[in-house]
């Protein structure tokens, strides 16, 4: 019989692999650190016991926090394998974020990464008195704590090998009585709405969805290598870094540090890969940046070689044959340059990429596919999984692809999408009436409008709540213009305004410090400050007319007529952005309420208030006075 939970499919590897292959690789102070299929193993192994040793239970809850590395799966599986729940939490959370995740989903334990993460813990520790222990696993910097709470990993494994030898037979006991109906995660909702709220996913959410995932692709059995730097509190790392990697028994490699990401596929040349939305927007901005400085030869080149890489791309996309001469042309082409692209990006092996989390412009998808990347801009969602997803051979820039198999979907009269789900989520955690408010005729409802076009493929447009409506009564949708706008290498994000009361549309842009700060160097450009260069003349008429080339492509009455270089970038500290840095849309709206009057009054400035941090890390407010520029 096939393993219905994650611990007995690792044990299954275990006994099929043993030492023999390698299930894990680290790289830690330059040099890349394996573990095989039975060190895997015997560390989930360890730290359950040594855990239930320590009190953890049946059905009990555990926080892990930390940066992506070996020891997060290891506590994560060794949780399930006393049959508990691991709540991933992001590394970036503040000190109250930690207290919500930890207190709403009554965790007994946490599991965290280093100091930075301990520091956080012990200053809520008292307001989640149901905390026994707090487990970090990166002892620099607590030497010298004493605190009772903090425990290291590796004392924990300790423990476990220890009563191991009391309890011979416990682990496979608990492994054994694991099954499908067992809730295996907790994964957060992202909280555009309000706070964010704890789905909770089955051991059969996990393995028979992924499973299904991986044949439908054909990633099962291939032995891929994989780098993981999603955050595993996202639910996408749950289902291919998590449970896909045991399950396809790929080998997951961990980066040295969140900077070196890049670097690190570089070095693996993974075969299977997932960028959000925000990553690839940031490397295609890398990509124009280092362009716009190369030398003239190589501008030329390749600007003549992409114009023939997006025609192919269109072809392909517009399902049309290629012919000969065109498949000549775009031979040479790849062999000239992107290829080269390609492995100096680290992209050149691969086989299944993705991305999803939010919209992508179909320019990204279509310049990557210029490149010989096919980019599968997949539909799902924290409760439900994978929706739809784009196939080999039928990828296209401006769908997500038809339904996968295991999902039903239909549209409602207002043009929400609904589904049934074969793998549905076991709820909210303590909120069954939203649990409740999801469901409508057995159908789930998602909140989000799209429609499913001539071919079947799904096709997303906004969150229903997002779609604006202005004076004259047109509607449109923000997004789309957004994720146009942040294909320009200059602009790093854009919030689009309108409503019943105005008349046109209007934008609050972020500028992107590297690739503008290129600009302005290049053409002699003097700033200081974020601040200051976004407020520049010359900056102000460049993001002016990247406004320009994205209303070309729109119908007029959702065109940008007004727009203001904001003066700082969007936070997700300041809960401007959730934490997998989706902009939340009506509290930015709220927070900037005033400028957005300002875009629709007649002054041509606004005078703001920004802290500034000096050198020395001193930090002050300075008032500056932002432009309000029309198109």
């Amino acid at each position: 019989m096939s393993p219905e939970t994650l611990p007995q499919a690792l044990r299954e590897n275990y006994k099929k692999y043993g030492s023999r292959v390698v299930a894990m690789r680290v790289k830690d102070r330059g040099i890349w650190q394996e573990y095989t299929w039975e060190d895997y193993y015997l560390k989930v192994k360890h730290f359950c016991l040594g855990l239930v040793s320590l009190g953890l239970n049946r059905g009990d809850k555990v926080s892990i926090l930390g940066e992506n590395k070996p020891e997060w799966f290891w506590a994560e599986l060794a949780v399930q394998s006393a049959g508990g729940a691991a709540v991933g939490i992001f590394t970036d959370c503040l000190p109250s974020e930690v207290k919500y995740y930890a207190e709403h989903s009554d965790s007994t334990f946490a599991v965290v990464h280093d100091q930075e993460q301990v520091d956080k813990f012990l200053e809520v520790k008292s307001d989640v008195p149901k905390i026994k222990k707090v487990i970090y696993w990166d002892p620099k910097g607590l030497w010298t704590y004493k605190d009772p709470i903090l425990l290291s990993f590796d004392a924990v494994i300790e423990l476990g090998k220890d009563y191991e030898k009391q309890h011979p037979q416990l682990y496979d006991e608990m492994v054994d009585q694991g099954s499908g109906d067992d809730i295996a995660t907790f994964c957060y909702t992202s909280g555009t709405t309000g706070l964010p709220k704890g789905g909770m996913l089955s051991q059969k959410w996990l393995v028979d969805s992924v499973r299904e995932w991986g044949e439908l692709d054909g990633w099962f059995g291939k032995n891929y290598e994989y780098l993981s730097f999603i955050p595993p509190a996202w639910i996408t790392e749950q289902g291919i870094g998590v449970a896909g990697s045991i399950l396809a028994s790929m080998v997951v490699n961990f980066p040295e540090e969140p900077e070196t990401v890049q670097e690190n596929i570089r070095e693996i040349g993974p075969a299977i890969l997932f960028f959000g939305a925000r990553l690839w927007e940031n490397l295609n901005r890398m990509v124009q940046a280092k362009m716009i400085d190369s030398t003239f030869l190589r501008r030329m080149i390749y600007r003549i070689t992409l114009p023939i890489g997006l025609k192919v791309a269109d072809m392909k996309g517009g399902q049309k044959r290629i012919n000969l001469p065109w498949r000549i042309i775009y031979f040479l082409a790849y062999h000239a340059v992107f290829r080269q692209l390609n492995d100096r990006l680290g992209l050149s092996n691969l086989d299944a990429v993705y991305s999803a989390g939010a919209a992508v412009s179909p320019d990204i998808i279509r310049y990557f596919k210029a490149l010989g990347i096919d980019v599968r801009l997949f539909y799902g969602s924290t409760e439900q999984g994978v929706i739809s997803m784009p196939r080999k051979g039928d990828i296209r820039s401006d769908t997500s692809g038809p339904p996968v198999p295991w999902v039903e979907v239909k549209l409602s009269d207002e043009g929400e999408i609904l589904i049934k789900n074969k793998y549905p989520y076991s709820g909210y955690y303590k909120n069954p009436e939203a649990t409740e408010e999801k469901i409508r005729d057995g159908w789930f409802c998602t909140g989000d409008f799209g429609h499913l076009n001539e071919d079947g493929h799904l096709i997303v447009i906004d969150r229903m709540e997002d779609l604006k409506e202005l004076a004259g009564g047109k509607k449109f949708s923000p997004q789309y213009s957004e994720v146009r706008l942040r294909f320009s290498p200059y602009i790093k994000d854009a919030l689009i305004i309108g409503g019943p009361d105005n008349e046109y549309v209007t934008a609050l842009i972020n500028i992107d410090l590297d690739n503008v700060g290129r600009f302005a160097e290049a053409h002699h450009v003097a700033y200081t400050t974020f601040t200051d260069l976004s407020q520049k003349t010359e900056v102000i008429d460049l993001i002016k007319k990247e406004i320009i080339k994205v209303n070309k492509t729109l119908p007029k009455w959702t065109r940008t007529r007004k727009f203001v270089n904001l003066h700082k970038e969007f936070d997700a500290d300041e809960e401007e952005l959730t934490r997998t840095r989706k902009l939340r849309r009506t509290f930015v709206e709220d927070r900037y309420k005033d400028l957005i009057d300002a875009l629709y009054g007649d002054k041509d400035t606004y005078k703001v208030e920004a802290s500034v941090t000096y050198r020395d890390g001193r930090t002050g407010t300075i008032e500056t006075s932002i432009h309000v520029n029309e198109i």
